[in-house]
């Protein structure tokens, strides 16, 4: 199904334009990763994230390398006519070379070795001494003297809406948050409807992905965009987001939150 970036309708595969408003529908191709139905000019994957442009790029490059290689190996080797080989020389190289002889240690060095070796063998086994009760550390037991045990912290997202300070935190143990109004097709989990203004937003508007310790924000084909630092975010592409930066949904910077990590 492609999805009309101006209504939001579901149209069927191949469509040129929407059923209901006749806008011209993006051409959509199927990601190489997942095969999910993606914009032909997109650079990332809206479903896994994959790298679009990054995968075409590798396959030229690959096939010059290659030729550039097997150029590389194809070296002529031109015998020059009358040259004569010399097999008593290449009877000579083959022949295992003679091992060296053994050289005869003087007597004074003989002499040092044996006396060593009956030294070691004479020596006799070192016995460690038991320790005293004198020299045994105390030990406090004292009522609260416990170690400090070590505490993991934990990393908190949200969105701190601007006009209100009302902070919304991300859900924890999900891989993508849906950002948007009520809807029957994805619901949300932000949503966005109680605050002011909010008629400038899609219902179905932007996705942030948590991948590990980074967050990725990106536009679902919204109606009236997303921005990120007021510069527009391509739908398709996404944004990796940083301490204090600045995303308003929709035009007009209406709805605006700062993205924070406590």
């Amino acid at each position: 199904m492609i999805v009309c970036p101006n209504c939001n309708h579901h149209n069927p595969e191949g469509a040129a334009q929407c059923e209901a408003c006749y806008t011209p529908l993006p051409e959509m191709m199927a990601c190489p990763n997942c095969g999910a139905p993606v914009q032909v000019d997109a650079n990332f994957c809206g479903q896994c994230g994959f790298s679009i442009q990054a995968q075409e790029a590798v396959l030229p490059t690959a096939l010059e390398s290659r030729a550039s290689s097997a150029q590389s190996d194809e070296v002529d080797l031109p015998l020059a006519a009358g040259t004569a080989l010399d097999l008593t020389a290449i009877a000579a190289a083959s022949s295992p070379a003679e091992p060296p002889l053994a050289v005869p240690l003087p007597e004074t060095l003989h002499s040092a070795l044996e006396s060593l070796s009956t030294e070691s063998l004479s020596t006799e086994p070192f016995t460690p001494e038991p320790p005293t009760l004198s020299s045994l550390p105390t030990v406090s037991l004292e009522p609260g003297s416990h170690p400090s045990v070590t505490q993991l912290q934990t990393h908190r997202a949200a969105l701190v809406h601007v006009r209100s300070d009302t902070e919304m935190y991300l859900p924890e143990n999900l891989p993508v948050v849906h950002i948007g109004k009520p809807n029957d097709r994805i619901p949300p989990d932000l949503d966005v409807s109680g605050f002011p203004d909010s008629e400038v937003v899609s219902r179905v508007h932007a996705d942030i992905r948590v991948e590990g310790d980074a967050y990725y924000i990106e536009d679902l084909g919204s109606s009236n965009g997303t921005y990120v630092n007021n510069l527009p975010l391509a739908p398709g592409n996404r944004h990796r987001l940083r301490m204090g930066d600045r995303i308003a949904l929709g035009k007009g910077d209406l709805v605006t939150f700062l993205f924070q990590v406590s």
